[in-house]
């Protein structure tokens, strides 16, 4: 059994929710603003990982204080696919983040969590979420890489790429390894369907499985019509 982690800031010293809003509206402006780092990581990513991340927070007792600001900023620095800084893009934006909200004025008694939680949402990054916060936040970034959000997610990265749709005598790699920079399918069996099994929290476990069995589906179905 997973070793249940601590909430990251006492409970009497939460933000109240009139205050909140406010604070989330600016970090909401601030990030509009600014250029996507790819099809698959504009506002719209960034306000379902915010929505995902308050449904995940509320059921499992995460403080807000820290889950919100660091969903709405965990991409606040645009790093590309394919960049030599991808493994450092969370890094970066945990750095930015930590910066705008000391400049804003946000109480620093949650900078240091805010900061572990944007570290530790990013596959790349490979950083185990030490907090409650951090879990939240890594659950609600990944399970926007499933289903049918997830499907259309891919697909349009893996046209912007240019990459080919699926190979054309083994879409589902039966017979060979996949190759996600050749074929956008590929990245379901190199990523997308490993994902399941790494959620922390109850609430984005129940809604993994969920996005899974679609995925499932889709891929079936699409043989079934491609072969």
């Amino acid at each position: 059994m997973m070793e249940e982690k601590s909430s990251a800031v006492a409970v009497s010293e939460r933000i109240d929710k009139s205050a909140m809003a406010e604070w989330e509206a600016r970090c909401e402006h601030w990030i509009a603003r600014l250029p996507a780092a790819d099809a698959a990581h504009d506002l719209a990513h960034v306000q379902r990982v915010v929505v995902n991340a308050r449904r995940f927070a509320e059921a499992e007792g995460a403080d807000l204080a820290v889950v919100l600001p660091a969903a709405w900023l965990h991409d606040c620095v645009a790093v590309c696919k394919g960049s030599k800084l991808r493994s450092m893009a969370s890094r970066l934006s945990a750095d930015k983040a930590v910066q705008l909200l000391r400049d804003w004025g946000y109480p620093e008694k949650y900078l240091a969590a805010i900061r572990h939680a944007i570290e530790a949402h990013s596959w790349s990054a490979g950083i185990t979420p030490q907090t409650l916060e951090a879990q939240v936040v890594q659950d609600a970034d990944r399970i926007d890489s499933m289903g049918a959000i997830g499907v259309a997610r891919a697909i349009l990265v893996g046209g912007a790429l240019g990459r080919a749709l699926y190979h054309p005598d083994d879409p589902l790699c039966e017979q060979r390894r996949p190759d996600d920079k050749e074929y956008t399918l590929d990245h379901f069996f190199s990523k997308l369907l490993t994902l399941k099994d790494g959620f922390h929290t109850a609430a984005a476990r129940t809604e993994a499985q969920k996005r899974h069995d679609f995925m499932q589906q889709y891929l079936a179905t699409l043989k079934a019509e491609v072969m």
